[in-house]
């Protein structure tokens, strides 16, 4: 069991700090990083922009940006609380990807503002990873951002876990000699997670998805369709009826979680 105290303590500060590959302890050293020296090298990106990516980190900087909406296990708690979880989340690309990355906390929930902020920051990074933004918000943000940038945009809610989901059926169904393709998937919750597995797993040709939602499973009548989010590949999901979700379950190979736990409690 960790004890509060040695997690606040791993915080303090924050976990993430900015180092130099040259030390800068000679006057030659500041004069080739800084004045005079750099000023050759802006004018060289001035006159070909495509130099950026070699002679600046932003080719290999990951901008981590969250609204702080959607949480994992804490929902909507804002730019400020989210902060460490940003931090945590560049600090994975650091230690697992070699990738340098910041977090950025936006004290909006304005997909306009959200979407024009990374425009006017695109030459700062060489990629975007949208996380814990709120669904159906963060459908049409990715659509946006993907649209305007030059550059790889991932939304780790959507493709991170969607990209998990399916790599584990893979090795399940290896293991167990099974079809992929012959397997029955329930999926508990229609948000971010569960829209992108129910897309991944239809477009490795599993076709019968069901999703859950907080008011039954997604169809195509009642109250439990969900207009807003985007169509699935081949139409919508679709139930035969607007059944419970225990009944389903019960008859399903495979069951999916992009939910919290107590949800399955009620």
């Amino acid at each position: 069991m960790i004890e509060d105290a040695e997690i606040f303590d791993a915080h303090e500060g924050g976990k993430l700090s900015v180092e130099l590959k040259e030390p800068l302890d000679t006057q030659r050293a500041l004069s080739i990083a800084y004045t005079p020296g750099v000023a050759q090298v802006s004018r060289a990106i001035a006159t070909d922009h495509t130099l950026a990516a070699k002679y600046t980190w932003a080719n290999r900087l990951v901008a981590v940006v969250s609204d702080g909406t959607a949480v994992l296990g804490l929902g909507d708690i804002g730019p400020a609380a989210s902060l460490p979880v940003m931090e945590g989340k560049s600090a994975l690309f650091k230690s697992f990807g070699g990738l340098n990355s910041i977090p950025i906390v936006l004290d909006t929930k304005d997909p306009d503002e959200i979407v024009e902020t990374l425009i006017r920051l695109r030459p700062t990074f060489g990629a975007v990873n949208l996380e814990d933004i709120s669904a159906p918000r963060c459908f049409e943000i990715e659509r946006r951002v993907i649209e305007a940038l030059d550059c790889p945009v991932m939304h780790d809610d959507q493709h991170g876990t969607a990209i998990v989901v399916l790599a584990a059926l893979l090795g399940a169904t290896k293991v167990l000699e099974r079809d992929i393709h012959a397997l029955r998937v329930v999926i508990s919750g229609a948000g971010a997670a569960g829209v992108a597995c129910a897309n991944i797993l239809l477009n490795k040709g599993i076709t019968d998805v069901v999703v859950l939602d907080s008011q039954g499973i997604v169809h195509s009548a009642g109250t439990t369709s969900i207009p807003s989010r985007p169509s699935w590949p081949g139409g919508p999901i679709r139930a035969s009826s607007p059944v419970g979700w225990p009944r389903r379950c019960r008859a399903r190979m495979c069951f999916s979680g992009c939910r919290p736990v107590w949800c399955l409690r009620s």
